[in-house]
C-alpha cells in the first residue's frame, strides 16, 4: 500500500522543511490515538501539541508537523517544520482534496450533521469506497484533517462542516470544494453568536460558495429560512429539496414507529418509495431523504441506497436506543434507555421528546405498576440572551403531555423545571453528577429513559450510570449492546 504522505509529498503542499525523508499513512493530532506510522499534527489548543512531538515519535509516529523543533527533539527526528501548524494542516487538507477522484459530498446544519453524514457512509459504502469524517470533525482543524486524511483512491468523501461564529463555513467550504453541499435544517442555535435565526441561515448556506461547478444543492423544504436557503443554492447547477412539501423531490409522506425501527413512505420525483430506518424519530426519516437526494447527486444507484438506508444505527449519544436488563434471567425486568446525551438545541430536544411520547413503556413489570416515560434535560448551551424562554418553552412542547417525569440537570434548565406542572417535576440538579448518584433512584423495569443534553452539560454521565445498572453478562446473553 502506497503511503498517504511522503515527506516530499507533504514538504510539496505545505513549502515546508522536512529534516528526514518519511512516510506516513495516517493523520494524528492526539497522541491518546495516535497510530503507528501518522503524521502527528503538533496543534496548540489548550495545550502546545510541540509539547507531546517526543512522545508521539516514540510511540511510532512517521514523523511530526512542527514550527520550530520541540524540546527533546532535534533535526534527526522526522519533521516537517512550517512557519504555523495550523496553516501547514489547511494547507495539506487542500493538497488532499486536490488531489482526489473521489465525488465530495459536504454536510452542515443545526441538528443532524453527524447522523446524516454516518448516513451516508453507510449508504455510499455499497457503491464504492468511502472516506468520513472522524467524529464531529467539523471546523477550522477538523475539516483538514479530515481532508489530509482522503485516500487518493477514495470514490465518496463526506465532510460535516459546523460553525459557532459567523464567517466559518465559506472558507471550510471553499476548502472542501464540494460536488454536492446539503443543510439539513437549520434552527435557533448558537444564538450567542447571531442575531436571529435568519442570521444561522445565511451562516449554513454559505456552504454552498464552495460548490464546484456543475454541483448540487440539497436543501430542506419547509422552514421559514427555506427561502433564504433557497436563493443561496441558485447558483449551483442543481437544486433537489426534501421534507414534506408536495413540490420536494423527496418527500415525506408518512413514518411510522415499529419498536427501534421507523418505516418511511415517501416519494422520490413522484414515485412512491418504502424504506426503513434502524432507529426510531421521525428526523431520521426526514434526514434520510436528504441522504438519498445527495446519493442521486453522485451517482449512486437509488434502488441500492434506499436499501443501505437499513444498515445504519445512530452513534452513541445521538439518539441511540438500547435495553437494560436489571435481571440476567428475567429479561422482563428491563428498562429503555434512549441516550441523545451529545447535543441539544430546541429543535433537536422537540425531536427528542417526540420520539420519547411515542416510544411506549410496559406496565406491570416494576416496582411501580405503570411503565413511565421519563426525561432527564440537560442544559441547552450557546442561546443568548432568550435562553431562559428558550428552556421554558420546552414544558409546552406537545410530546410532554405523554411524559410522566421530567428531571432537569443545569442552571439554565431551572426555568423549564419551575415552568413545569408539579405532577411532571423530578429532581433539578446544578450539575449531572449530581443526578449519576442517583440513577438507581431514576428508572424502573418497564420505563422509558430519554437523556437529552448538550454536550457541555455531561448528562453523558447520567447515561453511563444508567447502563451500569444492567446486569453483567445479560446484555451479551440476549445480543443485545
Amino acid at each position: 500500500m502506497s503511503a498517504l504522505w511522503t515527506s516530499d509529498d507533504a514538504a510539496r503542499a505545505t513549502g515546508g522543511r522536512a529534516t528526514q525523508a518519511f512516510e506516513a499513512n495516517g493523520i494524528s493530532i492526539d497522541t491518546r490515538s495516535l497510530e503507528k506510522g501518522d503524521l502527528f499534527v503538533a496543534l496548540k489548543d489548550v495545550r502546545d501539541g510541540h509539547d507531546f512531538v517526543r512522545q508521539a515519535l516514540d510511540k511510532g509516529a512517521a514523523a511530526a508537523l512542527v514550527s520550530r523543533i520541540p524540546e527533546g527533539c532535534s533535526a534527526t527526528d522526522p519533521l516537517l517544520i512550517v512557519p504555523d501548524v495550523l496553516a501547514g494542516l489547511t494547507a495539506l487538507g487542500a493538497a488532499g482534496r486536490a488531489r482526489s477522484r473521489a465525488k465530495v459530498i459536504a454536510v452542515t446544519g443545526s441538528v443532524g450533521k453527524t447522523s446524516t453524514k454516518e448516513m451516508l457512509r453507510a449508504v455510499l459504502a455499497g457503491q464504492g469506497s468511502v472516506h468520513a469524517a472522524e467524529a464531529s470533525f467539523n471546523n477550522h482543524w477538523g475539516v483538514p484533517v479530515t481532508l489530509a486524511r482522503l485516500p487518493g483512491d477514495a470514490d465518496f468523501a463526506v465532510v460535516e462542516i459546523g460553525m459557532n461564529h459567523p464567517g466559518e463555513i465559506a472558507p471550510l467550504a471553499r476548502l472542501t470544494r464540494p460536488h454536492v453541499a446539503m443543510i439539513t435544517t437549520v434552527a435557533p442555535a448558537h444564538l450567542e453568536a447571531f442575531d436571529s435565526i435568519e442570521g444561522i441561515a445565511r451562516e449554513k448556506a454559505a456552504i454552498f460558495e464552495g460548490l464546484e461547478p456543475g454541483g448540487t444543492a440539497v436543501i430542506p423544504s419547509g422552514l421559514t429560512v427555506t427561502p433564504i436557503l433557497a436563493e443561496a443554492a441558485s447558483g449551483a447547477a442543481r437544486v433537489l429539496r426534501f421534507g414534506g412539501d408536495e413540490a420536494d423531490d423527496y418527500r415525506l409522506v408518512s413514518a411510522a414507529l415499529a419498536g427501534d425501527t421507523t418505516v418511511v413512505q415517501a416519494r422520490r420525483h413522484g414515485a412512491p418509495i418504502l424504506f426503513k430506518v434502524q432507529s426510531a424519530g421521525r428526523h431520521f426519516a426526514v434526514n434520510a431523504l436528504g441522504v438519498l437526494a445527495v446519493a442521486e447527486a453522485v451517482g449512486a444507484d437509488p434502488a441500492v441506497s434506499v436499501c443501505d438506508l437499513g444498515l445504519w444505527a445512530p452513534p452513541a449519544g445521538r439518539g441511540r436506543r438500547q435495553r437494560i436488563y436489571l435481571d440476567i434471567v428475567d429479561e422482563a425486568l428491563s428498562f429503555d434507555l434512549i441516550d441523545d446525551a451529545f447535543n441539544a438545541n430546541p429543535a433537536s430536544m422537540a425531536a427528542a421528546l417526540d420520539l420519547l411520547g411515542a416510544t411506549p413503556p410496559r406496565d406491570g413489570i416494576g416496582r411501580i405498576l405503570e411503565g413511565r416515560r421519563i426525561a432527564i434535560l440537560g442544559d441547552m448551551l450557546e442561546l443568548g440572551s432568550t435562553e431562559a424562554e428558550l428552556h421554558r418553552a420546552i414544558a409546552d412542547h406537545p410530546a410532554m403531555r405523554h411524559v410522566h417525569v421530567v428531571h432537569c440537570v443545569g442552571p439554565r434548565m431551572r426555568a423549564l423545571w419551575d415552568h413545569l406542572p408539579r405532577g411532571k417535576r423530578g429532581d433539578w440538579v446544578a450539575t449531572a453528577p449530581e443526578l449519576a448518584e442517583r440513577a438507581h433512584h431514576l428508572a424502573d423495569a418497564g420505563d422509558v429513559l430519554l437523556v437529552k443534553g448538550s454536550k457541555g452539560s455531561k448528562v453523558s454521565l447520567v447515561v453511563d450510570a444508567l447502563k451500569k445498572l444492567g446486569q453483567p453478562g445479560a446484555a451479551e446473553a440476549r445480543g443485545n449492546e
